[in-house]
């Protein structure tokens, strides 16, 4: 294949076997913002459970936000979000039975489980000029996966 060119992988061949993948990213936040999400004092709403709704939307979609991706049948999704002092921490858990993996889908919902963390907070993360000096996500990445005959 030249440079350029692209090709979703063909599948008719694999077998589907069951599939679960395992990621977990971060946000970094001030500890002023972690506890006002932990009294549930955010004005735009409940973030965690906002941000598991996010997450298990990503993974149903990422056939559609991804280019080469499949869609595939999610037979599983589970989101933890755990809070310490100056960080969330996000994990998605997501299983198929089908011909391909689900990685891409595990690290879609990490993403848009911290990028809705983000967008609930943000003003509470901003300094003076409107920046966000203390924000950052990091450390986005599949943790474990899982691939076995059914």
């Amino acid at each position: 294949m030249s440079m350029g060119e692209v090709r979703m992988v063909h599948l008719e061949r694999k077998k589907e076997v069951f599939r679960e993948a395992y990621a977990e990213g971060f946000i970094k936040l001030r500890p002023e913002t972690i506890r006002l999400i932990k009294e549930g004092r955010v004005k735009k709403g409940d973030v965690i459970a906002t941000a598991k709704v996010a997450a298990i939307m990503g993974v149903k979609k990422t056939w559609e936000l991804i280019p080469l991706c499949h869609p595939i049948r999610i037979t599983g999704v589970d989101v933890e979000i755990d809070l310490n002092e100056n960080a969330v921490r996000v994990a998605v858990k997501v299983t198929t039975v089908d011909r391909t993996g689900v990685e891409m889908e595990a690290l879609t919902g990490v993403s848009m489980a911290l990028l809705t963390i983000w967008d609930m907070v943000k003003a509470y993360e901003k300094d003076e000029k409107g920046q966000y000096p203390h924000t950052r996500i990091y450390g986005i990445r599949v943790i474990s996966k899982v691939k076995r005959n059914v």
